[in-house]
């Protein structure tokens, strides 16, 4: 019983402690934009503006919702506390007190619950019953679909290293040198991954100048902040994951948290430095280059791995 306690009192801090972290993200993100554009970012409210993410909260939570008449009522409520949720749960992985889902075939894990965000995003898209929103909703899903197939092929690849899907073996083959020697696929994984979260260059889900906000067009409130703390807590998560692949050496102490905060700011960079990708050359670049170089890769790995 003891050990069921600790186990929902881990769960809870974990939570707690993503929410928290998510909510200064923003905050972190906006100053950093800002100080890319020359000017100071949110600095109103509060110390340098550190309850900035608290007023927009409860903004959002006491925004009054309308409902309008095509709505497909219970995807449309649904589809973005699901959204939340599956982001949520890719977190349990960690190897925290009693575990939740840290076994052996962790990875495996990450990628069922990663691969379910494409329903989400359809789902988003066709139950709001906007002409925009289904676009977005069409474009998120060709676009998560695609890099998604060449993101598991370079972890695959990462994965060759170690020949099992723990994630605590990547702390061990990294104790004496990093796998960030492997310097090309680092950039195309990140590249992937920027994709797949949908951001800057690659943020044609929510193409400002062509579909209006994409996807989320009709979501607002309560529903918007669940798009909102799903999105972020993936950025948090693929920071994580780069940092775990390519230059983990120990286990959740300070250096992890700077590399992981490292990888965030790279991210927020990208998005404050390059202008939006075209769509049919972000295709081509997965399917004509990405993709054949990640199975070149995964065949040359295994091939030097069996020999």
């Amino acid at each position: 019983m003891m050990y069921f306690y600790l186990n929902v009192i881990s769960l809870l801090l974990l939570i707690i402690g993503l929410l928290i972290g998510v909510a200064f993200l923003t905050l972190m993100e906006r100053k950093f934009l800002g100080y890319i554009q020359y000017r100071k970012g949110p600095n109103k409210i509060g110390l340098i503006g550190l309850f900035q993410p608290f007023s927009d909260a409860i903004k959002l939570f006491s925004k009054e919702k309308l409902f309008l008449l095509n709505l497909n009522l219970f995807l449309y409520l649904a589809s973005p506390m699901m959204l939340f949720l599956g982001s949520l749960i890719l977190w349990f992985i960690l190897p925290l007190f009693g575990g939740f889902f840290f076994f052996f075939f962790g990875f495996m894990f990450m990628f069922c619950i990663m691969s379910l965000s494409v329903y989400y995003i359809m789902m988003m898209g066709w139950s709001s019953g906007n002409v925009y929103g289904f676009l977005g909703g069409m474009r998120g899903v060709i676009q998560v679909i695609s890099y998604e197939i060449s993101m598991i092929m370079f972890i695959l690849v990462m994965l060759s290293f170690i020949m099992n899907f723990h994630f605590m073996d990547f702390f061990k083959v990294q104790l004496k040198i990093w796998l960030l020697f492997n310097f090309p696929l680092f950039l195309m994984l990140l590249s992937s991954l920027l994709s797949e979260l949908s951001r800057t260059p690659f943020d044609f889900i929510e193409g400002e100048s062509e579909l209006v906000s994409g996807f989320n067009i009709e979501f607002g409130g309560v529903l918007f902040t669940f798009i909102f703390l799903g999105e972020y807590l993936m950025i948090i998560f693929m920071s994580f994951l780069l940092s775990l692949l390519f230059m983990s050496s120990f286990w959740l102490n300070g250096w992890m948290i700077i590399k992981i905060m490292f990888f965030i700011m790279l991210i927020i960079w990208v998005r404050g430095s390059l202008p939006r990708y075209r769509y049919d050359k972000l295709m081509y670049l997965n399917w004509k280059i990405y993709l054949p170089i990640s199975m070149n890769y995964l065949v040359f790995f295994f091939f030097l791995k069996l020999n």
